[in-house]
C-alpha cells in the first residue's frame, strides 16, 4: 500500500512515520526547496510524546530538546509570580510522558532522519501538490509542475492554506482575531541575569501576553508575544518586524522581555486568524490532517500535538482496511470532538491572557495565584484531559 502526503511539516512527517511503521510505502511531497523551519520554538506535550515513544524517537527528541522545570504564570510588567508548579518529574508521573520544548528545525530534523533510516527516498522537496482525483482503485495526485503520482491514499498535511482542503471544501473564510504574534529566538548567553528561568512561563498583561521558554538543551531562549491590534493582517510566518516595533508593543514590561527583544537578530510577526471547525475532513481516499483539518490559535500550544495525534489515529484506521473511504470517515469521527475542543479552548485562552481592567485582572489572576499557592492540584487537574490523553492506547 502506498500513501502520498502533501506537506513535509511536523504533521506530514509524523504521519509518514506512523504509516511506515505499519508497512506502507510512503512519499512526502514538500513544496519548499528544503525541509526547514524558520527559527522558532515549539512545545511537545506529553500527549504527543506518547506517540513518539511508540515510534521509537522520543529519546532523540529529548536529547536535542529541553525539559522545563516548572509551568509558571507572571504579570508582564512587574514579573510578579501568579503560580509556579513543578513539571519535570510530574509530567511522567501524572501524564505518562515527558513535557518538552524543542526548536522547530531540530524537531523536523529528527523526524526526517527517522523516516529516511528505513526509506531513503521518502521525502521529495520542490514538489507542490496541486490537486487530486479519486479513482476506483486509488488516487491520482497532480503536481504544480504537471507531473502526477498514483497512490492508495492521499493525506493533505499542507497547512492552513491547504490546496487539498481548498479542492475538497472550496474557499475558506477565516476571521481575523485582532491579535498579532511576535516570535524570536535568542542565545541565553546574550541575556545575562535577566534570562528567562528554565520554565515555560506565560507573562500576562493588558491587551497582550507572551510566553518564554528554553530550547536546544537550554542554550536558546524562545519568545512568542501576542498583541491586540487591528492594523496588521498578514497571515505569514516569515513577515519580518523591527526591534523598535516589538519594544513599542511591550513598552514598560519586565526586563526579561525587553532584553530578549533588544537582543533579537530577527523578529517575525503574523496576524492570527480563527477558523470554525470543519464538518468534513475526507473525500473518498483523501484525508486532511493537522492544520489543514483543524487550524487553531496558539494559546494552548496544541496545534502540532493535535497533528501528531491525528497521524497515529489515521494510520491505525487505514491499516488493513478493505474500505479506505470508510476508514477515513472513522478517523474523522474519532478525532473531531477532541480537536474542536482544542480550537475552542485556544480561543478562550486569548481572553484569559489579556485582561485589561483592574477588576478583570483581579477576578482572573487572583484565583490563579490562590490555586498555585494553596492548591496546585487544581492547576494540574485542569491539564489531565489534555496531557493525559493517549491515542496509542485507544
Amino acid at each position: 500500500m502506498k500513501v502520498v502526503i502533501a506537506g513535509g511539516g511536523i504533521g506530514g512527517l509524523t504521519a509518514a512515520l506512523c504509516f511506515q511503521r505499519l508497512g506502507w510505502h510512503v512519499e512526502v511531497y514538500e513544496k519548499s526547496p528544503a525541509l526547514s523551519e524558520v527559527g522558532a520554538g515549539i512545545q511537545i506535550p506529553p500527549n504527543a510524546m506518547k506517540v513518539f515513544a511508540e515510534l521509537g524517537i522520543d529519546r532523540a527528541l529529548m536529547q536535542i530538546g529541553f525539559q522545563p522545570m516548572a509551568i509558571e504564570a507572571r504579570m508582564g510588567e512587574t514579573g510578579r509570580q501568579l503560580f509556579s508548579i513543578p513539571i519535570l518529574e510530574e509530567a511522567e508521573r501524572r501524564w505518562g510522558a515527558p513535557y518538552l520544548h524543542i526548536h522547530r528545525a531540530d524537531y523536523i530534523s529528527v523526524l526526517k532522519q527517522a523516516l529516511e533510516t528505513h526509506q531513503s527516498d521518502a521525502v521529495r522537496v520542490n514538489s507542490e501538490v496541486k490537486s487530486y482525483r479519486n479513482q476506483n482503485d486509488g488516487v491520482l495526485v497532480q503536481f504544480v509542475d504537471g507531473s502526477d503520482a498514483k497512490c492508495d491514499l492521499l493525506i493533505g498535511a499542507d497547512g492552513i492554506h491547504s490546496a487539498i482542503r481548498s479542492q475538497m471544501l472550496g474557499p475558506e473564510a477565516p476571521t481575523f482575531t485582532g491579535n498579532v504574534a511576535w516570535r524570536s529566538v535568542v542565545p541565553i548567553e546574550k541575556l545575562g541575569s535577566v534570562a528567562p528561568r528554565p520554565t515555560v512561563c506565560a507573562w500576562m498583561g493588558r491587551g497582550r501576553h507572551c510566553v518564554t521558554y528554553r530550547l536546544r538543551r537550554g542554550e536558546l531562549a524562545n519568545f512568542v508575544g501576542v498583541v491586540e491590534r487591528e492594523d496588521w493582517t498578514i497571515e505569514s510566518w516569515n513577515e519580518v518586524g523591527s526591534v523598535d516595533e516589538a519594544l513599542a508593543d511591550f513598552e514598560g514590561w519586565h526586563p526579561t522581555i525587553t532584553r530578549i527583544l533588544e537582543e533579537s537578530d530577527a523578529l517575525f510577526r503574523w496576524a492570527l486568524f480563527d477558523r470554525a471547525p470543519l464538518d468534513k475532513w475526507t473525500d473518498g481516499r483523501v484525508a486532511l490532517l493537522g492544520d489543514a483539518a483543524h487550524p487553531m490559535l496558539p494559546f494552548m500550544a496544541q496545534g502540532a500535538a493535535m497533528a501528531v495525534e491525528d497521524a497515529w489515529v489515521l494510520a491505525q484506521q487505514a491499516y488493513g482496511s478493505s474500505d479506505l473511504p470508510s476508514a477515513l470517515t472513522a478517523y474523522q469521527h474519532k478525532r473531531h470532538k477532541r480537536t474542536s475542543e482544542m480550537q475552542a479552548g485556544s480561543r478562550a485562552n486569548a481572553k484569559t491572557f489579556h485582561k485589561r481592567s483592574a477588576l478583570g485582572q483581579i477576578s482572573t489572576y487572583g484565583p490563579m495565584w490562590l490555586a498555585g499557592s494553596v492548591r496546585p492540584e487544581i492547576i494540574y487537574a485542569r491539564q489531565d484531559a489534555l496531557y493525559g490523553h493517549d491515542v496509542t492506547a485507544l
